[in-house]
Order: C-alpha cells, then sequence, then structure tokens
C-alpha cells in the first residue's frame, strides 16, 4: 500500500509538472488551490478554497473565495477576493477588488486599480489608477505609488517616501460595505469551514450508502495504482468531452449541466479519497471504523493543507485517488447489475 502510494504521487507530481495550460474557465476547489509556478490558467478562473494561492498566471479574471488568498504571479484581467486575508505579490493588470479582513499590496507588487473594504489596508506596491480603501487603518509603506487618487476610511498612515500622484481624501468609497464594520478574520476560518461541510457530506453519505462507500475507500486503498489511472483519464477526459459537447448548439444545455455535475462528483470524490486515507492511517493501528475514518482522514488533509506546496500535491493525489475509486465503484455496480438482469432473463 505505502508503495502504491508512493509511486502514485511520483506520477501525479510528474503530469503536474507538465501540464502547463489549464481550460478556460474553470472552477476550483478544495482545502487549497494552486496555480501553480509555470502554469497558466487561460480564462477566468473561480476558486472557493480554504486557501488560494497563484503563483502561475491567470489570463482572464480571478474570483476567489477563501480563507487566505495570495497572488504572487499574474492576473491578466481584474481580481476579486472574499477572503480573510488578502495579499498580492505580484501582478494584477485590472482592478482588485476585495472585501477582507487585512488587504495588502507588497513591495515590488502592482495592480490597476483598488478598491478594497477590510478591517486594515497596507499598500507597499504601485496603483497605476484610484486607491479606494474603507478600512479601519490604511498604510502606506515606502515603496507606495498611487497614481491616481487615494480615498481612504478612519485612519491614514503614510510613510514620507509614499507616492500619490492625485489627491488624497477621506469620505466614503465605491464598496457598499460601512467603513469599520468588516471585522477581520482569522486565517483559519475558511479552512475549517470547509473541513466541517467535508466532513457532513462524508457523514451523509456514509448514512445514505454505507456500502458502496465503504466500497469506495476500499478501493481506493486497496488498488492505489489502479484508482489513480482511473482518476487522472477522468479528470482530464470529462472536461474534453465536454467541451466537445459543447460544440453543438444542441450539446451546450448538457455540457453546462454536465459541468455542474462534474464539479459536485469531485467534491464528492475529494470525500472519498479523505475516507481512504483515514482507513489507511487507521490501518496502521489495526482499528477498523468508517466514523473515524472519516475524521482523521480528512482532517489529515486539511492539516497537510497548510504546508503551501505539500498540501496543494496531497489534495491533487486524493482527490486522484476518490474520483478513480468512484468510477471503478459505479463501473462495478453497473456490470453487477446487468450481471443479474441478464441470469433473471435467462
Amino acid at each position: 500500500m505505502e508503495r502504491a502510494f508512493t509511486v502514485l504521487l511520483v506520477l501525479v507530481v510528474v503530469t503536474g509538472l507538465c501540464s502547463g495550460v489549464a481550460a478556460a474557465g474553470e472552477t476550483r476547489s478544495g482545502e487549497t488551490v494552486v496555480v501553480g509556478e509555470g502554469e497558466t490558467v487561460e480564462g477566468d478562473l473561480t476558486t472557493f478554497a480554504g486557501a488560494v494561492v497563484v503563483q502561475g498566471t491567470v489570463d482572464g479574471d480571478l474570483t476567489a473565495f477563501g480563507g487566505d488568498v495570495l497572488i504572487e504571479g499574474e492576473v491578466t484581467g481584474d481580481a476579486e477576493a472574499f477572503a480573510g486575508t488578502v495579499r498580492i505579490a505580484g501582478d494584477v493588470g485590472g482592478e482588485v477588488s476585495t472585501a477582507a479582513g487585512n488587504v495588502v499590496v507588497g513591495e515590488g507588487a502592482s495592480v490597476g486599480a483598488l478598491s478594497a473594504a477590510g478591517g486594515s489596508v497596507t499598500i507597499d506596491g504601485t496603483v497605476a489608477g484610484d486607491a479606494e480603501a474603507a478600512a479601519g487603518s490604511v498604510s502606506l509603506g515606502p515603496a507606495a505609488v498611487v497614481e491616481g487618487d487615494l480615498t481612504y476610511g478612519e485612519e491614514l498612515t503614510r510613510h514620507p517616501d509614499a507616492r500619490v500622484a492625485g489627491t488624497v481624501s477621506q469620505g466614503p468609497t465605491a464598496t457598499p460595505a460601512p467603513v469599520g464594520e468588516i471585522p477581520a478574520i482569522p486565517w483559519w476560518v475558511g479552512r475549517l469551514y470547509w473541513l466541517v461541510v467535508n466532513l457532513l457530506l462524508g457523514a451523509a453519505l456514509l448514512v445514505v450508502a454505507p456500502a458502496f462507500s465503504e466500497g469506495v475507500a476500499a478501493t481506493a486503498r486497496e488498488e492505489a495504482l489502479e484508482s489513480g489511472g482511473v482518476g487522472l483519464l477522468a479528470l482530464v477526459g470529462t472536461p474534453i468531452a465536454l467541451v466537445l459537447l459543447a460544440i453543438t448548439v444542441v450539446g451546450i444545455p448538457l455540457s453546462i449541466a454536465g459541468a455542474f455535475v462534474f464539479v459536485l462528483v469531485l467534491w464528492v470524490a475529494s470525500v472519498y479519497g479523505g475516507l481512504a486515507v483515514g482507513r489507511w492511517l487507521l490501518s496502521l493501528a489495526a482499528v477498523e471504523n468508517r466514523w473515524a475514518a472519516l475524521v482523521v482522514g480528512l482532517v489529515a488533509v486539511a492539516l497537510a493543507g497548510l504546508v503551501p506546496i505539500l498540501g496543494g500535491v496531497v489534495g491533487f493525489v486524493v482527490l486522484v485517488l476518490g474520483l478513480g475509486a468512484l468510477v471503478l465503484a459505479v463501473h462495478g455496480w453497473y456490470t453487477d447489475r446487468e450481471a443479474r438482469h441478464a441470469e433473471r432473463a435467462a
């Protein structure tokens, strides 16, 4: 089992390094969503995760919902972020619109314009247009450059070397939230929320389909390589099939519906993958309990997500394992049903 997991992990890492381009108009979710260095997302990207990290390029708009949002690479369009902490350390070609506990435009970063609401806003990079910050405290660092006007909320701290080309004024901004009413949200809130939601989904799956769920987890654990291979094929092949289906006018509604179903299947698969991890961890202590396996597995995956690079790899491996095992389990169930029907007909 350990060897199978190791081989699959290497396979996933190599595949991730070789695949540089993602599909257009993507939606990604999970404990941690990472756009890796060297990766390019062609088109808009929407994310729902405990942490969102952009190290590569999003060639379009980014919409991010998460506990932490970090942009180290490039977003060519606009960036909308709703999170506990939003940090821009790279380049955003369009406007950054964000509601967060803490917002930071770091030294060396650049954005087209800024509209932020939060507990605190720090600018130490370049804002090519106007900067509107409805926050309890706004700070301009020594490297801050605002090419347009600056509008701040309650309190402004400005370093002598900071430069604002336009006017500096205190007053309301375009952000609908009242100044100072957005509390600083701890970074772990998004992760904890996602963990609780996954636990609830896993519990529902174990109650509604206990035998099937146990079968999926057992397949992921005992047939890791096969599950991983099938999962990779499904993960890559399904979006391609949906795009080909959307080429025809008749197939557009089916393609849209299929995309929503696929996202739901990925979520279920990630929970099943966590259940498989929990079963494996408990087996090391000779413990067999599906409820304990669910909690242990999902908590272990969540803790791994705290490590930026490792968390992304682990989350992807768990997703691929769960997806492949789910496909194999559904195929096995369908084959058995057809065999029973054939026996009755005979």
